[in-house]
């Protein structure tokens, strides 16, 4: 069976290594075989473990396997032979050796080889439990979405590329790739395609958002709910961490944050909202991650898909975009909707809820909606083409 796979994500200073390391070792409590991985570059995975991890997994405690993925590495195994060819194509025309090796690797292509790692533990099958501490949230998203383009990429590009070579050769006397060059992108497209059909297999792939009760955050945190969203990727929980103290001399704060928190529920209901409070000690080791892990999951089961469907579905054709969301309201009551921005703000009955969208639909405004069986339609339509 393959394994149970948790990817983390999140803006960068949220805690999101300590929730990942802290669901790994609950679930390796449980008796699950589990690997927790770092894609980020700036790993931080070892200090939270207090354990010496490497490239490859690591044990870290009794089913326990800790591992930081390291990029320059994997960009070796899978990209050797076209950094080869086309750091001589960049020579030839004049640019330094060391800056052409920067050159050969595209941005956002080294996290993309760490993430592989996913598919090879699929493969393998050495473990139950694969709980992946992704790099922050941008990066993540960017990824997440190179399958798509890859699957097109692989479908209609590549098989020209081998039949223009020798043409491209005479024309603009550009060293002939090898077969090594098309093996290594060939064979690079096809595990990216395989692990799509991991990261949307919805039984066993979640994702898993981590953010703190901050307005900016939590903005960035909608944005990439609804990213995750139009990508196909299953969101089974967010994660809110660091509350602080409703009394004493944080009792200011923590309003504030009630208030956000708030925002939280009604951004992304039905996904459930899970909470840690701001602890006394910094999240490292053992002890604080257990209890993290139980601030976090209670009595629950972290390995458990929390949340079974997509709760947001976009869909545009011809100048018009259909939203469909989930809204777990009783009942129907008054509908009242508003656009400002990329933000649109529903009411329904005495519920509000906010939604983010795409950059895409900056230039469309909502022309009605639709409440019927729990399901909120939103139609829009581009400026300029309503009648």
């Amino acid at each position: 069976m393959a394994p149970r796979t948790i990817l983390y994500t999140g803006k960068g200073g949220v805690g999101k290594t300590s929730v990942a390391a802290a669901t790994a070792r609950r679930c390796a409590a449980a008796g699950l075989r589990t690997v927790v991985l770092s894609t980020d570059p700036a790993h931080s995975l070892s200090d939270s473990l207090e354990a010496e991890l490497g490239p490859e997994p690591t044990q870290a405690g009794a089913n326990l396997f800790g591992q930081e993925v390291q990029a320059q590495e994997e960009m070796e195994r899978h990209w050797d032979s076209v950094q080869g060819w086309l750091g001589s194509l960049l020579e030839e025309r004049g640019v330094d050796r060391i800056s052409a090796e920067e050159l050969t690797v595209p941005p956002g292509m080294d996290e993309l080889f760490s993430l592989l790692w996913i598919k090879r533990h699929h493969d393998e099958g050495e473990f139950d439990c694969v709980v992946v501490d992704c790099a922050p949230t941008g990066e993540t998203l960017r990824l997440l979405s190179f399958p798509d383009v890859v699957t097109w990429w692989l479908e209609r590009i590549l098989p020209s590329q081998r039949r223009l070579a020798p043409l491209a050769r005479s024309l603009f006397d550009m060293p002939l790739p090898g077969d090594g060059v098309f093996e290594d992108v060939e064979r690079l497209a096809r595990n990216l395609v395989a692990m799509n059909g991991i990261l949307r297999d919805r039984s066993r792939t979640t994702v898993r958002l981590v953010t703190n009760a901050d307005r900016m955050v939590v903005k960035e945190a909608m944005r990439t709910f609804t990213y995750l969203n139009l990508y196909g990727y299953l969101t089974d929980a967010v994660v809110v961490n660091r509350l602080l103290p409703a009394d004493g001399y944080f009792a200011a704060w923590s309003e504030v944050q009630r208030e956000q928190l708030d925002l939280v529920r009604s951004a992304f209901e039905p996904v459930p909202v899970l909470t840690a409070p701001y602890l006394e000690r910094e999240v490292v080791g053992p002890e604080m991650l257990d209890r993290l892990a139980g601030e976090v999951f209670g009595a629950g089961d972290p390995a458990a898909v929390l949340h079974t469907h997509i709760a947001q579905e976009l869909v545009t054709e011809n100048g018009r975009a259909t939203l469909r969301v989930d809204v777990p309201f009783a009942e129907k009551g008054d509908l009242a909707l508003k656009k400002i921005g990329l933000e649109v703000v529903v009411r329904v009955g005495a519920q509000k809820r906010t939604i983010m969208l795409p950059p895409a639909l900056a230039a469309y405004s909502a022309s009605g909606a639709r409440f019927d069986d729990g399901t909120l339609e939103i139609s829009f339509e581009r400026n300029g083409d309503a009648h």
